[in-house]
């Protein structure tokens, strides 16, 4: 790759939704880290790196408002949201399946013990479900469950299409990325203590909103975790490779057509909630409550994108500032049985040519 640098945009440059923290992000982050901890998902060296990540401040700038309760229950799935991520993100398609399989089944039964020896995303599933839905409303539970399954099956499908080195064009990754980047699943703790009936929150209107909303979280994720993810060989399921063989140019090709699309999606959710249909006022209440509560959500992504050390290491504020970053050396993918291993990375260790 000839070029070097990384041009970032200033997504939220026109977005209202300020950044706020939950001021009970602190002590509910180390109780859900020590919950995750104590399964032992990781070794010591990828605990660290995976703590380094801080999905606590992801879902205390993404759940500002919410309940202590709620607060826990998205710390508790940002954690093994990320947690299933780097067991799966480059499995192949009958090991992701497998998984797949496991979770679904663990999240829809939380009162089944899980079989002795089975991997440890069962039993941090079961209990995720088993503590949290139960303090949730029976709407927002159907709702959660849905999009969470819808989830699961999407990273299978990714699996496939990274074994077979299936293509998709940029309508179709967007389309799958919907579902892919677990935008659907994480509006569970701004909706779980609301009873939005099913004609309000599955109408037309409302549902381009919510998809709005998650189509900004790709653009923003995968802008913000491209170096990573080229470093680590993993980029091939990001919104700029897409664009770049569809299209023909190079990254900052690229960059102009993903900034371009996030910009229209930006007035387009602004310009949505001046056109919502009343449902009556009690249901009108509760809808405004949650569309203003996942608006959040971009901002929130982009903020923890360079606060915490996932993408930028200890340099994110700098990058914040300079909106520009030296892309990494590509490394080559451990060959080891990434379930007896499972490898985060630490941004400062890719940084390093041994590293490679």
């Amino acid at each position: 790759m000839s070029q070097r640098v990384l041009h970032l945009p200033d997504f939220m440059a026109n977005w209202p939704w300020p950044r706020r923290l939950h001021p009970l992000y602190e002590e509910v982050s180390a109780e859900s880290n020590a919950w995750l901890k104590s399964f032992a998902p990781f070794t010591p060296e990828s605990q660290h790196a995976f703590e380094k990540c801080d999905f606590g401040l992801l879902a205390a700038l993404g759940y500002p408002d919410a309940s202590r309760e709620a607060l826990r229950t998205g710390t508790d799935l940002m954690n093994l949201f990320f947690a299933i991520d780097e067991y799966t993100d480059v499995e192949a398609a009958p090991a992701a399946r497998e998984m797949a399989d496991i979770v679904i089944d663990a999240v829809h039964h939380p009162q089944k013990p899980r079989p002795s020896g089975e991997i440890v995303l069962g039993e941090i599933v079961r209990q995720f479900a088993e503590r949290s839905l139960p303090m949730a409303t029976p709407g927002a539970t159907s709702h959660f469950l849905k999009d969470f399954t819808d989830w699961m099956e999407s990273i299978t499908m990714q699996a496939g299409d990274r074994c077979s080195g299936v293509t998709r064009s940029i309508d179709e990754f967007i389309k799958i990325r919907r579902d892919n980047n677990g935008g659907f699943p994480s509006f569970f703790p701004c909706e779980m203590h609301l009873s939005i009936p099913d004609k309000a929150f599955t109408h037309p209107q409302i549902d381009e909103l919510r998809t709005i909303i998650v189509d900004m979280i790709t653009t923003i994720n995968d802008v913000l975790s491209y170096n990573r993810e080229q470093a680590t060989e993993n980029d091939q399921y990001n919104l700029l490779t897409v664009v770049m063989r569809e299209l023909n140019v190079d990254l900052d090709g690229a960059m102009v057509w993903v900034t371009d699309f996030h910009n229209d999606l930006v007035q387009r959710y602004i310009q949505g909630l001046k056109r919502i249909p009343s449902f009556g006022p009690e249901v009108d209440g509760q809808l405004q409550e949650y569309l203003q509560s996942i608006a959040f959500w971009p901002r929130c992504v982009d903020n923890w994108s360079f606060e915490a050390g996932r993408y930028f290491g200890d340099r994110g504020l700098e990058v914040q500032r300079t909106r520009r970053v030296q892309l990494l050396p590509r490394t080559k993918r451990n060959p080891k049985n990434r379930l007896e291993d499972v490898q985060v990375h630490l941004i400062e260790r890719l940084a390093r040519p041994s590293a490679a």
